[in-house]
């Protein structure tokens, strides 16, 4: 069940709300189209996915979750997501204006806690090793996320003596 969207002053979403219940109605998509998800993902060049999909097919779609057209306006850092993908997607809800967004992209359009794909993502495929190394850091991030969630204590320790290291 989905947590309601608090409201900002406006009576409207705030913006992490917003960007929350896109992510959300998003994240639902890909699981129907059979697609693994990481949210927040750490990408090599220190960027940071809002969302990566592994496909079945084995190729990774990179989704950049926008909130409103400032989000966008305000974020040039999207472009250096493509080398780090097959396919390179936006998330929007209903409101946003999507005459701003490149055509080279695909695109999904939420309206939580249900989104659509209105524009598959033109293909630029991963060269192999870079495949191969990408898809260690997702499986290594996925299964350190999961034994944190089934032992939260032996996690915070193991992160402790990391920082002591």
């Amino acid at each position: 069940m989905d947590t309601p969207i608090a409201e900002g002053t406006s009576g409207e979403p705030g913006f992490p709300e917003r960007t929350a219940a896109v992510r959300r109605a998003t994240a639902r998509l890909c699981l129907q189209l059979g697609w693994a998800v990481i949210h927040e993902m750490p990408l090599p060049n220190n960027r940071r996915a809002d969302i990566l999909a592994l496909r079945p097919d084995g190729g990774f779609a990179c989704i950049e979750v926008k909130s409103g057209a400032r989000d966008f306006l305000c974020d040039s850092k999207w472009p250096e997501y493509r080398e780090f993908c097959d396919a390179l997607y936006f998330a929007v809800d209903l409101d946003f204006p999507l005459t701003l967004l490149p055509d080279d992209t695909g695109l999904i359009v939420a309206a939580p806690p249900v989104a659509e794909m209105l524009r598959e993502a033109p293909e630029h495929r991963l060269s192999p090793s870079r495949r191969r190394a990408l898809l260690h850091r997702f499986a290594l991030l996925a299964a350190m996320r999961l034994a944190a969630l089934e032992d939260p204590a032996g996690h915070a320790e193991h992160r402790a003596a990391l920082l002591v290291e």
